[in-house]
């Protein structure tokens, strides 16, 4: 008689990966709405139905074992294919157009999970989304001419808008670009910058100013793929979040270069009562992106 393959738990997959993601099982308690206790559980029911450790202690933090970064790729595509089936048959009859405006860094990080999401849930819903920069954003919320936009917060704001939380400023380069020079032998530090008026391209001859660290900027772009080409080819140095930073450039982290904080980011609509379409995916954007800065701030 042939034996009968497992069936693994859920529940218990779906807090190995929240677990694994946020870095923290105490994280994913507060997310899922369990107890610690109970996601302990969870974690022990999984380990046991795998016949094997998943996780161990390295220092003070929990780690994937061999097997663990194995079942970790497959528990995503079981808990993809169970939410996309969720999604399915719970999609909702609202129908409509809803007009989205992101910021550059968001649109190829965030586009794909937060729309992909969306759409699988409410089919009838036409969405068209513009990705630019903050000002335009702000002015296109103002005239009505978008129903939700995701921008940084900067000093200009709109009438109707939320903080989804901050994200840590990096100084980002390509892997071997070499900051020795221009540290130690007083050679201004080329920066690649988004044209005037930038948040980020202020925060960074802001910080450097006051480090006293001369400066000078080598590239400008009126596009984040330009900053990230430029990075790439080695021109110099940019300051921005790890959100879409592209896998072959790096951060860095030199002692040398000042810390410059944090960058909130903001969700804005056009109005305080959105139509229902809108207001769904408000929701959706509201709940996906402050786990996604979770995500970042701790990578």
């Amino acid at each position: 008689m042939t034996k009968r393959p497992l069936t693994f738990d859920s529940e218990a997959l779906r807090t190995f990966v929240t677990g694994i993601e946020l870095g923290s099982f105490v994280l994913a308690a507060e997310r899922l709405g369990r107890s610690t206790s109970a996601i302990s559980a969870q974690l022990k029911k999984l380990e046991h139905q795998a016949g094997t450790a998943l996780v161990q202690k390295a220092g003070r933090h929990l780690v994937l074992t061999e097997k663990g970064e194995l079942m970790l790729g497959y528990a995503r595509r079981l808990l993809s294919l169970n939410d996309e089936a969720y999604a399915l048959l719970m999609a909702s009859e609202v129908g409509g157009e809803v007009r989205l405006g992101l910021q550059e860094d968001f649109g190829e990080a965030l586009l794909p999970a937060i729309l992909g999401q969306f759409s699988r849930s409410h089919p009838n819903v036409q969405i068209s989304a513009s990705v630019t920069r903050n000002e335009p954003l702000l002015s296109a919320i103002r005239q009505n001419e978008l129903d939700l936009a995701l921008s940084w917060q900067g000093n200009d704001t709109t009438p109707f808008s939320q903080s989804l939380g901050k994200l840590p400023l990096s100084w980002i380069a390509a892997e071997g670009f070499d900051l020795t020079p221009y540290l130690t032998q007083d050679l201004p530090l080329p920066l690649l910058v988004f044209e005037p008026f930038c948040i980020m391209r202020t925060a960074a001859t802001a910080a450097l100013d006051r480090a006293g660290i001369p400066w000078r900027i080598a590239f400008t772009s009126r596009s984040l793929s330009g900053i990230w080409a430029a990075a790439l080819a080695g021109l110099g140095v940019t300051l921005r979040t790890e959100m879409g930073m592209p896998s072959t450039l790096k951060v860095i982290r030199s002692p040398l270069l000042p810390r410059v904080g944090d960058i909130g980011v903001t969700l804005h609509r056009a109005e305080n009562r959105l139509p229902e379409a809108a207001h769904s995916l408000y929701e959706t954007i509201s709940d996906y992106f402050p786990q996604q800065i979770q995500v970042l701030a701790k990578a």
